[in-house]
């Protein structure tokens, strides 16, 4: 068994009637943009297996047909007739949609509706969606261990153990399980219980001298990993008594484009 993601990206609202013009996956998106439009893109996940001649589990032009054909007109109807309607309780109904047209089993079709915001939608969980908001934070740290002598810590943390600290523009993915009922948490009450837990706590901070995680004698070091954890573990309360009944799944923190840290794994 495989697992094959496509991504299709789509221009919609916009110029464009609920009879959308056909195209190839460009990288800009088909249909492309017209007037003040709005860019998405659907991310499906299918499983089976591989056709042993072809090794092909699904051609891909199947799923980029299968999406434009059923997903995107039900999207472009809302956005001229519903604008203001909730993607929450809308996902379940496009890849509800979407399954039947794909010639293999679909796991999940996640919905990005901004280059930060998210939605995933797997046909396992058929109440509940994955919510997915991504932040950002600069804060400056230095990593070292006081049980060390001087000469270890250089060995092991190189210039990240220079005494004046060095700094970061953090990353952070916030994942939430949240149901499709109306009464749900929202983009706009998760950006508040991130920015009063996170934020304001991490931003523009030294982390070893300016927060009582990582600033006591015997505080973590903190290291991605560790401030992934960190992070995890003061949202998970907070999140929980949002609407909905929501959960946090995972938290990811980039320190770097190239170095990033989910927990729990």
């Amino acid at each position: 068994m495989v697992e094959l993601r496509r991504t299709v990206r789509a221009n919609l609202g916009g110029g464009h009637s609920a009879a959308l013009p056909a195209g190839t996956n460009g990288h800009a998106g088909q249909p492309p943009m017209r007037g003040l439009g709005t860019y998405y893109e659907f991310d499906v996940v299918c499983t089976g297996k591989p056709d042993p001649a072809t090794g092909y589990l699904v051609n891909i032009k199947q799923i980029d047909q299968a999406v434009r054909g059923s997903v995107l007109p039900l999207v472009q109807h809302e956005l001229i007739h519903a604008p203001s309607r909730e993607p929450v309780g809308f996902i379940q109904q496009l890849a509800d949609a979407l399954a039947p047209h794909l010639p293999t089993k679909l796991v999940s079709l996640r919905w990005k509706l901004s280059p930060t915001y998210s939605l995933e939608y797997c046909m396992a969980t058929p109440t509940q969606a994955l919510l997915r908001q991504r932040y950002e934070f600069a804060a400056a740290h230095r990593l070292n261990v006081p049980s060390l002598n001087e000469s270890e810590n250089r060995d092991i943390f190189g210039k990240c153990n220079n005494p004046s600290g060095h700094g970061h523009n953090y990353e952070l993915e916030i994942c939430c399980r949240v149901t499709l009922a109306n009464d749900h948490l929202s983009p706009a009450e998760l950006d508040s219980i991130v920015d009063e837990t996170i934020i304001q706590r991490f931003d523009h901070k030294h982390l070893n001298l300016d927060t009582a995680e990582f600033a006591s004698a015997d505080g973590l070091n903190p290291s991605v990993e560790n401030i992934a954890k960190v992070c995890y573990e003061l949202l998970m309360p907070q999140i929980a008594r949002g609407s909905g009944n929501p959960s946090l799944e995972h938290v990811t923190v980039w320190e770097t484009p190239k170095t990033s840290c989910t927990y729990p794994a």
